[in-house]
């Protein structure tokens, strides 16, 4: 099976999560992905988190974002040989990507200008925290100070709650795949290329309804004091505590959910106009309601219905569940030691293909060997 990206090689100097993401998507997608590690150190997330969250001896983080790349351990500050290598690796290379601090690849004469002297053909890649000037460029662009940066933690949850961040690297995430849309672009106009992406400008972007309106009226938006779930849907939109476990409701009609439900309170809200601005009452009386039986009750009555509802399900209820299952979305890879695990695989198909592989995040400088000897020769060749 060909993939999209086979023949194209990536030169990778990111670490931790949001640059990582955009090689990985690019790897899974068929490209070679040469990951540049610092010597003795490696990517800062092989040692990011605490020992209880470690994968045979390397952080999990680190593995889960970096399967299926090779990693070469190099000195980019004070030898000249593996300086030179780079210089080669370049030459050779379709994509070039970086998160560093703005300054950083200037410094290690790796700067869009001066890479492009080598090969001005190269898609060049780079995230920041929060753009290449202004006052807070030299900010850490770490995911948690953004999202707090952005507004964003005042979109989940209610208003009684405060500023709420979400539980996983948004930001990060969010930039990787913007990063990834921008080199693809570079890659089709087949013309050298700077691609820039900033974490602040990603989320951002990721609020742009809520951030539209603020433009036209200046009033943010509020999230209600029950149930919040999304700051600009009416009730019933929320998630509500069963007798059991928990349910979702998404849009749809009060007056129906009252008629299913036989529920008086419910079908006194019988203007359509109100279950925005008094969504919190609407959302009590759900509240109540919804407590007295299971959640499969609930289920039996508003599916049939066509009621947008669902059961929340943690990991373990999920992975057991057939819905799950149809999706065949794990994979088992294997590093060079021969040690297994179990990650995800490329979420896209193309043409119907489901696309895994089966190496497992390299060990630091694991391919240093292999392709200091691979550039070297054809180096030799261009020069014999």
């Amino acid at each position: 099976m060909s993939l999209p990206l086979e023949g194209i090689t990536v030169l990778d100097f990111t670490q931790l999560l949001s640059g990582p993401s955009a090689s990985l998507r690019l790897a899974d997608l068929g490209a070679r992905v040469i990951k540049v590690e610092q010597k003795g150190k490696g990517d800062l997330s092989r040692h990011l988190y605490g020992e209880s969250y470690r994968v045979h001896g390397e952080s999990a983080f680190y593995q889960a974002i970096n399967r299926n790349k090779e990693s070469i351990e190099l000195d980019l500050k004070t030898s000249k040989q593996d300086i030179q290598l780079v210089q080669e690796l370049i030459k050779k290379a379709d994509v070039l990507l970086h998160n560093f601090r703005p300054q950083v690849m200037e410094r290690l004469g790796l700067s869009y200008e001066q890479v492009k002297a080598l090969n001005p053909a190269l898609v060049y890649g780079s995230i920041s925290g929060y753009g290449q000037t202004g006052p807070w460029s030299f900010k850490p662009g770490q995911d948690l100070l953004v999202q707090a940066l952005s507004g964003l933690v005042w979109q989940t949850g209610s208003d009684q709650d405060g500023p709420v961040p979400m539980g996983l690297a948004l930001a990060d995430m969010f930039a990787g795949g913007q990063l990834v849309q921008g080199v693809l672009a570079g890659l089709v106009s087949g013309e050298g290329t700077l691609v820039e992406v900033s974490m602040l400008e990603a989320m951002l972007d990721f609020q742009f309804e809520p951030l539209t309106l603020y433009y036209q009226d200046g009033e943010p938006v509020t999230r209600g004091d029950v149930n919040g779930a999304h700051p600009l849907v009416a009730a019933p939109y929320g998630l509500y505590k069963t007798q059991d476990g928990y349910l979702v409701l998404a849009m749809g009609s009060i007056l129906t959910l009252g008629a299913l439900f036989e529920s008086q309170e419910l079908l006194a809200f019988d203007d359509p106009s109100v279950w925005y601005t008094k969504r919190d009452e609407i959302k009590s009386v759900l509240k109540a309601l919804l407590l007295t039986n299971t959640t499969q009750h609930w289920l039996s009555i508003l599916e049939p219905a066509d009621i947008w509802c669902a059961e929340v399900f943690n990991w373990e209820q999920l992975l057991a569940h057939d819905g799950f299952k149809v999706l065949n979305l794990l994979q088992t890879v294997t590093n060079a030691k021969g040690e297994q695990y179990q990650t995800t695989r490329c979420p896209i198909r193309i043409d119907s293909e489901v696309y895994t592989n089966n190496r497992a995040a390299p060990l630091l400088g694991e391919n240093t060997a292999k392709v200091r000897a691979e550039f070297t020769l054809i180096e030799e060749e261009v020069y014999s």
